[in-house]
């Protein structure tokens, strides 16, 4: 078995995303190896989507999911569009059934280029979220950061989409917001035993937002999927929103868009872009890499 496998460094509104080719192997991308292409600067990432060949009937591969720091992630929705691209161009096929650690997903390749992918139903009931605590209602839990008479942040709604979430609402631009210093405190609090993605969500009218992200397992990103999946399900929970929203990630280049929509058949689909950089070959085991130059100058071909 080779060393290396084919890897595209792309990104999902500005959130990095390694994706890697695995399939016809059985071995996985270690966390030595994530940990080491996070900390070289050219390979920087938030999540590696590694394809690898499908374990279940009618879908088209497992996708084992890694965080930056080498953790294991249940779901990726920007990661999970850059998957749909890179297999779209060498397939020319459109849609595609995906196995992962958080189920099953479908998505599509639309002619515009934008991709949609359907997340599943959203969960929230507090032991399945997790919490670590019973709440009867999710949709407010009892949360700060900041002085209790006059909190900075405060009673978030919590819920899953694969994946534990906490969305604190905002009357403000979130970039406004010291996010890099609230955001490890969030994750790591003791009421998610699992930690938690920590979204700021400014409501702007009754069909948009203004969402910031920090994800768990990755930090402070550009760009989350299941975030705003999570800021637009809580918002039409809370009455804040209707049910499909366009959401402005103010962190990604250019303050980026995506539509989240949460179907009457409670299913969460997601669209947006996907977009790819640069391609080369890496060493699942231990990071190292190198990059194609000869795809590189093919892009450049006018």
């Amino acid at each position: 078995m080779s060393d290396r496998v084919e890897f595209a460094v792309m990104n999902g509104l500005g959130n990095k995303i390694l994706v890697v080719d695995m399939r016809g192997r059985t071995d996985r991308v270690t966390p030595t190896a994530a940990i080491a292409l996070a900390a070289d600067s050219s390979t920087a990432f938030d999540q590696i989507m590694a394809i690898h060949d499908p374990k279940v009937d009618g879908t088209d591969a497992y996708i084992d999911i890694l965080n930056c720091d080498g953790s294991k992630a249940q779901a990726c929705g920007n990661g999970t569009r850059c998957v749909v691209q890179a297999l779209a161009s060498e397939t020319g096929r459109k849609s595609f059934t995906f196995q992962t650690i958080a189920g099953i997903l479908n998505a599509v390749e639309h002619q515009d280029g934008t991709i949609s992918v359907d997340m599943g139903k959203p969960v929230f009931a507090w032991d399945k979220i997790p919490l670590s605590e019973e709440f009867h209602d999710t949709s407010r839990i009892e949360l700060q950061i900041g002085p209790i008479d006059a909190p900075i942040l405060h009673s978030p709604s919590a819920m899953s989409m694969g994946n534990p979430h906490a969305v604190f609402w905002v009357d403000r631009d979130p970039m406004t917001y010291d996010l890099e210093r609230f955001g490890p405190l969030l994750e790591n609090h003791p009421i998610f035993p699992e930690k938690a993605n920590i979204t700021l969500a400014q409501v702007t009218s009754k069909t948009t937002m203004v969402t910031r992200t920090w994800e768990r397992g990755a930090g402070l990103t550009l760009a989350c999927g299941s975030a705003a999946c999570a800021a637009g399900v809580s918002a039409a929970r809370t009455g804040r929103t209707d049910r499909k929203v366009t959401i402005t990630v103010a962190s990604s280049p250019g303050r980026g868009t995506l539509t989240i929509d949460w179907r009457a058949d409670d299913k969460v689909v997601m669209t947006g872009p996907a977009e790819w950089e640069w391609s080369g070959m890496v060493d699942p085991a231990t990071g190292s890499w190198q990059r194609d130059t000869s795809a590189d100058a093919e892009a450049a071909t006018p």
